[in-house]
């Protein structure tokens, strides 16, 4: 996409990729957008949510069966909702929401078979109040750690699992220090693209079409 990008605007745009939290967890790396240190980043609207209480709409538990269903509403009127209130919080953000995948379990200690396996499961989620309250009707204990970090404190055993799209588990070598992994599919994630709104406003209209023509693009 960058390559692509840069190759249309004749080099008059080069999107770098900073990818593996290079740059600082999730929210630090939402700070530094809002401030302008970083210009773009994709972000789960479920982190996203707090600072923008809407954009953890998707994730709550089972609403979604299949991706009929999550593209109906992300890409009809609840998507153009939630894109409004990111706009009111100072942020611009692409028509599209990027597909992460539904999220299923992994653990060290014992496959999750069903809802009473999570009974006192010390799982590791992401730093949103959506998880942390669903995780604990399951009777779970719920460990709000940033992505950054989930791979360690997997390994020293401070929580015994965590839950990730199976393409995030994989990539961040999570096999590695986990046995199981349950098919739990208990939330839809996805990523908005989010820019920082003085960096955005700054670039000529062309520029921005075709940047805007790649990232919704992308998202498909």
């Amino acid at each position: 996409m960058s390559a692509a990008i840069k190759t249309e605007t004749n080099g008059r745009f080069d999107l770098q990729v900073f990818p593996n939290n290079q740059l600082g967890s999730d929210t630090d790396v939402l700070s530094q957008v809002r401030s302008g240190g970083v210009e773009f980043f994709t972000l789960s609207g479920l982190i996203l949510a707090t600072l923008v209480p809407a954009a953890s709409i998707n994730g709550i538990g089972f609403a979604f069966p299949d991706y009929p269903t999550v593209w109906k509403a992300m890409d009809g009127d609840l998507g153009a909702y939630v894109r409004g209130e990111i706009k009111k919080a100072g942020l611009e953000v692409m028509d599209k929401i990027w597909d992460n995948g539904f999220r299923q379990t992994t653990s060290s200690t014992k496959p999750i078979n069903g809802p009473d396996d999570f009974k006192g499961f010390k799982i590791r989620v992401p730093v949103s109040p959506l998880w942390t309250s669903m995780f604990k009707a399951f009777d779970a204990s719920p460990a709000s750690i940033n992505f950054s970090e989930v791979y360690s404190a997997l390994q020293t055993k401070i929580v015994e699992g965590q839950e990730n799209p199976l393409a995030l588990i994989s990539t961040a070598k999570l096999y590695e220090v986990q046995k199981y992994c349950s098919l739990t599919n208990h939330m839809w994630d996805g990523f908005w693209f989010l820019m920082n709104r003085r960096a955005w406003a700054a670039l000529p209209d062309d520029i921005k079409t075709i940047v805007a023509k790649h990232v919704n693009a992308a998202a498909v």
